[in-house]
């Protein structure tokens, strides 16, 4: 069994609501700083309450997503956000000032802090006071779409299933069956339509008052500086969008055509895209929820005992649920818990082949978990999204060595490392979509829904529109952004995929050449959390931080050349 750190400021059994919350804050704010071992001291015991508080924060989002429907944990984790967080953010930026402002800063060694302060000064200066409030409604509202979304089922013969136990119907031989299940899905999704248009313009309103509140011009401009992007701009992104379309989009298309050629079908449909093309059934890996996450500890013990021994940790402290139902929100999350040293894993199973896929991605983030959870500040743990997710995907690639724990069939197991990989290129035209629509969202801030529908399908058809035919279906695939959870939830937090896709498959490259080096390699740079630049931490695991059209050439006709050896 685990357990929470010792606490060595703030008291053990501490309550979390703002009265006894304050008094810390006060203390930290007031307290004098003499040295620079006290300005160290005084570091470790913000870190110390700030990680107390993500941890309480991480409970609230975890069992309010695990039960939908559960209206005492929607208000658990409403009242942390309305009633907490707006109070102690006037707090942490007076505690930022006072770091800053210390005469003993420029003392603090350098390499180690480096990146800290840098973060600090960055949320100095887009600090204001006025958008307290908005980013707390912000808060409120964006979890609507949990609930719109958890409530989704549709009947399918005399079955009621949820859309993730529904989609498994996509990979089923019988075309018909397919098709109806994705009309199903489609219709139900539709139904929403106008509450989720409703719920999102809603959204861009409060996050373009935001940006206008902190001296920008528009959203995405804010969210650069906001997440931290040191490293690139949105001029390089659109680089990386017209490299997708120029080296993967055309390997796509052709394995499209041997797909419809495969089916025997004049033209493909949404509901051809998933089925396997050999004719058999559709993988199933394991059976139950539980066969998966044992699985799962097996698969990473095989690879290395370390990594098989966080996910049998994570079980016998019921760190899982990974089960789909009805009323559980929809899609899959590690959430790091800050003082408990481990995370959580939430996932909708539905007992398939993407189940799997999901459960050692999310596991990839759990061992990152584990890795920086002796760090000295809580703040160091805070990896951005292009390193946190190349723990994830690396991690994919990585295990696939071992999935003959899934698959006793020696072409099962092919199949399944073959599908593997064409999801990863698949993945990047999405991620370049997703991407391009939020620029164009957020730099369009006064658009209506129709433009908004228009822009979609304008930046969707040139990186193959799924390469289905949508003759007829045009609306819904005017709506199809409205199933991606980070557009509601998370906003501009999607590019980072694509970079991470291409950092793993360089990881899985080299892992392919020098297993235990390149596994070290990988482990180290997890390490480091976030004590060092993004492409110091992708050097260290051996590999690149780029995204230029040459990188990505490389990249693809490697998994193209690995994709036709199976």
């Amino acid at each position: 069994m685990i357990h929470k750190k010792t606490r060595t400021y703030i008291p053990a059994n501490l309550e979390i609501k703002w009265e006894t919350l304050e008094p810390l804050y006060k203390d930290l704010r007031d307290r004098p700083i003499t040295s620079v071992e006290e300005l160290e001291h005084w570091l470790h015991d913000r870190s110390e309450l700030e990680a107390a508080l993500e941890e309480d924060f991480a409970w609230r989002y975890i069992r309010m997503t695990c039960d939908t429907n559960n209206e005492q944990l929607l208000q658990n984790f409403q009242y942390f956000a309305t009633e907490i967080e707006p109070k102690t953010a006037p707090y942490s930026n007076e505690l930022n000032k006072k770091l800053v402002n210390s005469p003993f800063v420029d003392r603090l060694d350098k390499h180690k802090y480096f990146v800290y302060l840098r973060g600090v000064k960055k949320s100095l200066e887009l600090f204001r006071e006025e958008n307290i409030p908005i980013q707390t409604e912000i808060q409120v509202e964006q979890q609507k779409y949990q609930s719109i979304s958890g409530s989704m089922s549709v009947h399918i013969g005399d079955k009621e299933y949820t859309l993730e136990q529904a989609s498994v119907i996509l990979k089923d031989t019988d075309r018909n069956k397919r098709q109806e299940a994705w009309e199903k899905i489609t219709a139900r999704r539709l139904q929403e339509k106008d509450k989720l248009n409703e719920l999102f313009d809603h959204l861009r309103k409060l996050r373009h008052k935001v940006a206008l509140n902190a001296g920008f011009e528009n959203f995405r401009d804010y969210m650069f500086q906001a997440l931290g992007r040191f490293d690139y701009t949105p001029q390089d992104c659109y680089a990386f969008h017209e490299a997708i379309e120029l080296e993967i989009v055309p390997i796509l298309r052709e394995q499209a055509e041997q797909r419809k050629q495969a089916l025997g079908v004049s033209q493909l449909r949404p509901w051809d895209m998933d089925v396997n093309t050999s004719g058999k059934p559709a993988l199933k890996p394991f059976n139950t929820g539980a066969e998966l996450i044992e699985k799962s500890i097996q698969c990473f013990r095989n690879i290395n005992s370390y990594l098989g021994e966080r996910l049998e940790i994570m079980k016998d402290n019921n760190l899982f649920d990974v089960e789909s139902r009805k009323g559980k929100a929809p899609g899959g999350y590690n959430y790091p818990l800050s003082e408990t040293g481990a995370p959580f894993i939430f996932m909708n199973s539905a007992n398939t082949f993407r189940d799997l896929t999901t459960m050692v991605h999310e596991g990839g983030h759990a061992v990152h978990t584990f890795l920086t959870a002796d760090l000295e500040l809580n703040d160091f743990k805070h990896c951005p999204s292009e390193v946190a997710e190349l723990a994830s995907m690396s991690m994919e690639l990585i295990s696939m060595d071992n999935w003959n724990v899934f698959f006793d069939n020696e072409d099962d197991l092919k199949r399944a490392k073959r599908d593997q990989l064409v999801d990863v290129l698949k993945t990047l035209p999405w991620v370049a979509v997703v991407d391009q629509f939020q620029h164009w969202i957020y730099t369009n801030p006064d658009h209506t829904d129709a433009e908004r529908y228009e822009a979609w399908l304008q930046i969707y058809e040139p990186f193959g529109a799924g390469f289905a035919d949508w003759g007829g279906l045009e609306e819904a695939e005017a709506n199809l952004w409205q199933k991606q959870l980070h557009i509601f939830e998370i906003p501009f937090y999607y590019i980072e995929y694509g970079m991470a896709q291409l950092g793993a498959i360089a990881v899985w490259k080299n892992y392919k050449e020098n297993p235990e080096r390149a596994l070290q390699q990988y482990l180290d740079a997890l390490k480091l959390g976030y004590t060092k630049t993004i492409k110091e931490i992708y050097e260290t695991a051996g590999i690149k931080f780029d995204f230029s059209a040459g990188y990505v050439k490389e990249l693809a006709a490697f998994v193209k050349a690995e994709i036709d050896k199976l």
